[in-house]
């Protein structure tokens, strides 16, 4: 391997570090060509990739990454499991294929979610069940009570209804009656007359009063006598 092609390794890897959530170290011993092809495309399947790596190279790639210390299991053998898509599925593939190739390969350690996980751990990993299963199991436990909401919200919303149909019958029930104003209109208009006469019969007895004093020829001798 040239200078520029360990160079391209280290930069490709630091990348796919950086990218996968999840990583386990492994040790291929024993392993023939055949196998290997197995495995990757196995672990290829379960949204992970499988790497064959000098251990120089990684810790290179790794030195200046925020990640665990690793190099104590860069010895021997290894081969790099990157998971994309999961943390249970690759561990679950590499422990299946273990177990029918003479428990190879085997696990070293891990790192998930930035911390270091041993190879008793990742096995442990590999047996809970896959993520498509754990959620068909979670929405099943979740559909019973959903339903039972839903169900409680529909009773709800039914009731807000009929309060509000209730109440738009009763103000319409209101507006049919009629005001007190509609009902003493009648009454006012029919004593408008009486006041409009005696305004009338007022104002003729001013007129009536005004004329008398004027020809009265003793309130005019009385004024005459009263200038001299």
């Amino acid at each position: 391997m040239t200078r520029a092609e360990k160079q391209t390794f280290v930069d490709g890897f630091r990348a796919k570090v950086e990218e996968a959530p999840v990583l386990y170290l492994t040790d291929f011993s024993g392993l023939d060509v055949k196998s290997m092809t197995l495995l990757r495309q196995q672990l290829k399947d379960s949204g992970a990739e499988y790497l064959v790596v000098t251990n120089r190279l990684v810790k290179r790639a790794v030195a200046d990454l925020d990640i665990p210390d690793i190099s104590e299991a860069l010895l021997g053998p290894t081969g790099v499991v990157l998971g994309y898509e999961g943390v249970v599925e690759p561990a679950k593939v590499v422990s299946d294929f273990a177990k029918q190739h003479d428990d190879r390969p085997l696990f070293k350690l891990g790192i998930l979610d930035n911390k270091l996980v041993s190879a008793v751990e990742i096995q442990r990993l590999a047996k809970l069940p896959p993520r498509s299963q754990l959620l068909a199991e979670l929405a099943g436990a979740l559909e019973a009570p959903m339903a039972a909401l839903a169900s409680a919200l529909e009773g709800k919303v039914q009731e807000v209804v009929g309060l509000l149909d209730a109440l738009r019958e009763q103000k319409e029930g209101q507006g049919t009656e009629p005001s007190d104003a509609a009902v003493d209109s009648p009454k006012a208009e029919a004593e408008l007359p009486d006041a409009e006469a005696e305004s009338a019969e007022a104002e003729a007895e001013s007129a009536e009063a005004e004329s008398a004093e004027a020809e009265s020829p003793e309130a005019e001798a009385e004024s005459a006598d009263t200038e001299k």
